[in-house]
């Protein structure tokens, strides 16, 4: 990690369900209300279709829902708006400038990274990265754009070449969560997973027992 990061990371990322038309963050609102105190959770606002206007209205009010909840707000790829409304963190796409230009005003934020092949992993941890979300692991249709499923050795593998932490993504479920931490995976990122609020309670309780010892 960078000499400014948090020492403790969240070991459980929920990305927001790409759906808002408004900006008016309902559903992420609605899951920040649930979370548990004792489960520290990284939030990933990832609505790609808004302004950037209404990302940063966006981005403080999920700041001002999250405060006091254990729980740390990331924005994807807008670092400048996550510098303007002083969240934690910013996540970059594969494809996205390289970390380093951006820590002249992103201060002490968190900097996280997609990555799609062992490769691309390996590049963005030497790029100064504090840690990654790697997938697909396993199938699921909001990553299909990015290829077949990569599985658990090439996770594994990924796991095994960085010494930052990884997050898996794709497919994620609390059955194969267990398998992705027994590969090296530091924790699990998901989007569909956690957007039925009437599930989320019992599912955070299944993953605290996991992810918190």
């Amino acid at each position: 990690m960078s000499i400014n990061a948090p020492a403790i990371l969240p070991r459980l990322c929920i990305i927001s369900s790409g759906t808002d038309q408004d900006g008016s963050g309902l559903l992420i609102r609605r899951q920040i209300r649930l979370l548990r105190p004792s489960l520290p959770c990284l939030l990933q606002i990832r609505e790609k279709h808004l302004d950037g206007a209404t990302l940063f209205r966006l981005s403080l009010a999920v700041k001002t829902e999250a405060a006091g909840r254990n729980a740390s707000v990331s924005l994807n790829e807008r670092a400048d708006i996550a510098a303007a409304a002083a969240l934690d963190g910013v996540h970059l796409r594969e494809s996205s400038s390289p970390p380093d230009k951006l820590r002249s005003f992103t201060g002490n934020m968190i900097i996280g990274k997609s990555a799609h092949s062992l490769e691309s992993a390996l590049n963005a941890a030497q790029s100064g990265v504090d840690y990654l979300i790697f997938g697909p692991v396993f199938d699921t249709p909001s990553k299909r754009q990015y290829g077949a499923p990569l599985g658990s050795g090439t996770l594994r593998a990924v796991c095994r070449s960085v010494s930052i932490p990884v997050f898996a993504i794709g497919g994620i479920t609390p059955e194969n969560a267990r398998l992705c931490l027994a590969e090296g995976a530091y924790g699990v990122a998901a989007l569909s997973l956690f957007t039925d609020t009437g599930t989320l309670p019992e599912l955070l309780k299944t993953f605290e027992k996991m992810l918190v010892s």
